[in-house]
């Protein structure tokens, strides 16, 4: 991958970030995890301060995004005061929460007219080649992390969805590195695991959308949700 095809992937996550935060100031990432949201949100200039709960994480991302406030905590007990923040964004951690009790909690640190904000980015399906790796593969981690609908509900208003549409140029070999380190590819049994990859390796050489192509075209998607308290 070229830098300019890295700067097209994150111009549309930080699009997505932009248009969530709209004009806020101080925002509270939820599940940070490593900081990859953390560093979107500190290179806007925005007020940030990273939440998660396991403080292996929360040191990695001292080490990602050096100085950037961060705290030991969980969506259903935040050790943030009431009213303190203008935007709650959250990435893959949606999917661990528990809502009856998380929604009402990051309402509380909101102030009035905050939003909440969902994002995540996934490989885009739409093209029939990609449709088939998906299948070749099986469960893709890239697919489905909250589901195409997201509910937030009271307190907070209707949720608003756009997408960011990117991609990324990959060598075939590059693309089966990304695939040979994938969780679910590696805990398959091994005879399982090198079928798939030959497998893979053939439809990347003879797939008419893509063979004979110099470099892989691999679409993106980046997903974003708001809700306004």
């Amino acid at each position: 991958m070229t830098v300019a095809d890295a700067r097209v992937t994150t111009d549309a996550l930080h699009a997505a970030v932009t248009w969530i935060v709209g004009d806020a100031t101080s925002v509270l990432d939820l599940g940070a995890g490593t900081g990859a949201l953390t560093d979107v949100l500190v290179r806007l200039d925005l007020d940030v301060t990273a939440v998660d709960p396991i403080e292996e994480m929360v040191e990695e991302l001292e080490i990602r995004v050096p100085g950037a406030p961060r705290i030991l905590g969980t969506a259903e007990d935040l050790p943030v005061a009431d009213r303190s923040v203008d935007a709650v964004i959250v990435g893959r951690a949606w999917q661990w929460f528990q809502p009856a009790r998380a929604v009402p909690e990051i309402a509380r640190v909101l102030r009035p007219g905050g939003a909440l904000g969902l994002v995540w980015s996934r490989r885009d399906l739409r093209s029939a080649w990609m449709r088939e790796v998906a299948a070749l593969l099986g469960a893709d981690p890239d697919v489905g992390d909250g589901g195409d609908v997201v509910r937030i509900g009271a307190p907070f208003g209707p949720v608003e969805e756009r997408r960011f549409d990117s991609m990324r140029r990959l060598t075939r070999a590059a693309f089966l590195d990304l695939v040979r380190v994938r969780p679910d590819i590696r805990a398959r049994p091994a005879a399982d695991r090198h079928e798939r990859l030959v497998a893979l390796e053939t439809l990347l050489l003879t797939h008419p959308d893509i063979a004979g192509a110099v470099e892989l075209a691999v679409p993106y998607v980046t997903h974003a949700y708001r809700a306004t308290l």
